[in-house]
């Protein structure tokens, strides 16, 4: 074969392997079911914000048996529909791996064509570069082949350095596929947690309505005399946890604290649930889903990071039961508890404490599930559990607490100077007076 037809050959093996592209028709199906769920997404959180609507009605009017019925059935709507929602995006970023798996498998072709064909372009090359290039350009018969011949060594050139810088991208596509697979896969393992997370907070609501509807017997005379009961024990244990305060002779040094406004807790719930509450600030009154502030005293205005006895020693948020509670702060689970185990004891109700390693501690109370244990380490963001109405709680919500470490114990009211009110053999966290502080200091 002469050089020119040599090379016509080495070019025509560069350019000859064409990658055979994924199906237009199962990308194209692909797409149109992810479409179709995000369009499901959409209509369902339009549902979703119509509920929560009907939800902040109901919060203004006076609290009632069937408002309270209401309000968990409502509740379990909204929920079952963040179900769905969070089924679809599931679905959606399962076709997404789909379809990335299906354009991994079409680049992981071209880049094994591209080689095969480099591979032959070379080694024809070497072939030709056995006679060196001026033999064969002056052996030729004419000057015209042997310019051609000039011109297609070129021309072979350029198209290896194409083909090259063609492989190049094709390998920096297919490892930006693989890491949007690899995104995908997170974002699936975050959502079937939330879905898991969704389905137990369902089941929360369902049993709260369940209980409730046992202890009231579905009477509205009952649901009063429930709640004037709840009032009377809570007026009650407060004043023997005021009596205990007093004797606590612990110390709380305020120079080993954080600095107030320093911002070192984080919002106890998620970013999307504190975005709504933004939202909805019009319900609340404030941006953050605040129905109780803390102190509202003279001297808790005066000192807005201690807390002196009278007045609300946390902040409560409004959350409807089941909804996700985060660890404030990363550290260790100092203790866990459930005051309705002590009967007639009207107060934390379910309650999770974390130590941290700046002179803080965090309470979450009322909730309706614990998902840590004494002494586990957790991480700032980590799931301590569901918010409900366990204990002192006429509707649902989470009571937020931030403690000086160094002024508070847990134990039980009877341990200290013989309590005997109704809570007296119940574990809770106590602290001195000046150990209570404002969350919104450290928030």
């Amino acid at each position: 074969m002469k050089f020119g037809g040599r090379f016509l050959l080495i070019f025509f093996v560069v350019f000859a392997l064409i990658p055979l592209p994924v199906s237009a028709d199962q990308v194209s199906d692909l797409q149109a079911k992810i479409n179709a769920n995000n369009q499901q997404v959409a209509a369902l959180e339009a549902e979703i914000a119509a509920f929560q609507k009907q939800l902040d009605a109901l919060g203004t009017k006076k609290n009632t048996l069937q408002s309270t019925i209401s309000a968990l059935s409502l509740s379990q709507k909204q929920l079952a529909s963040q179900i769905k929602v969070t089924q679809s995006k599931i679905a959606s970023a399962n076709l997404k791996i789909q379809e990335l798996t299906l354009s991994i498998g079409d680049k992981e072709r071209t880049i094994a064509q591209n080689r095969a064909a480099i591979a032959k372009a070379l080694q024809g090359m070497a072939e030709g570069e056995q006679v060196s290039l001026l033999t064969q350009v002056f052996s030729s018969d004419s000057l015209t082949q042997a310019w051609e011949a000039a011109d297609q060594a070129i021309q072979f050139n350029q198209a290896l350095e194409h083909d090259i810088r063609s492989l190049r991208t094709v390998r920096a596509a297919l490892a930006s596929n693989r890491d949007e697979v690899s995104a995908q896969k997170a974002q699936l393992v975050t959502l079937e947690n939330q879905l898991t997370v969704q389905k137990r907070s369902v089941d929360a609501n369902k049993s709260a309505q369940q209980q409730l509807l046992a202890q009231t017997k579905n009477q509205e005379a009952n649901y009063q005399k429930l709640i004037a009961q709840k009032q009377a024990a809570q007026k009650a244990f407060e004043q023997e946890l005021n009596n205990l305060q007093n004797q606590l002779n612990l110390i709380v040094h305020p120079d080993l604290l954080p600095k107030v406004g320093s911002g070192v807790l984080s919002w106890p719930f998620s970013r999307a649930f504190m975005a709504g509450c933004a939202q909805r600030r019009g319900a609340y009154g404030n941006p953050f889903c605040i129905t109780q502030y803390f102190g509202n005293t003279a001297f808790s205005t005066a000192n807005p990071q201690v807390y002196n006895g009278k007045g609300h020693n946390a902040i409560d948020f409004g959350a409807p039961i089941g909804t996700p509670v985060y660890a404030s702060m990363g550290g260790t689970v100092l203790g866990t508890g459930n005051t309705d185990l002590i009967r007639g004891c009207y107060s934390f109700g379910k309650w999770v404490m974390v130590i941290h390693g700046n002179g803080l501690s965090t309470l979450y109370s009322h909730l309706s599930a614990i998902d840590v244990a004494k002494g586990q380490q957790v991480s700032a963001g980590q799931l301590l559990g569901l918010s409900g109405m366990t204990g002192y709680a006429t509707g649902p919500h989470l009571h937020f607490g931030v403690y000086a470490t160094e002024g508070t114990q847990i134990m039980t009211l009877r341990q200290f100077r013989g309590a005997n009110a109704g809570c007296a053999d119940a574990t809770m966290p106590v602290a001195t007076l000046t150990g209570y502080l404002n969350p919104l200091s450290y928030l």
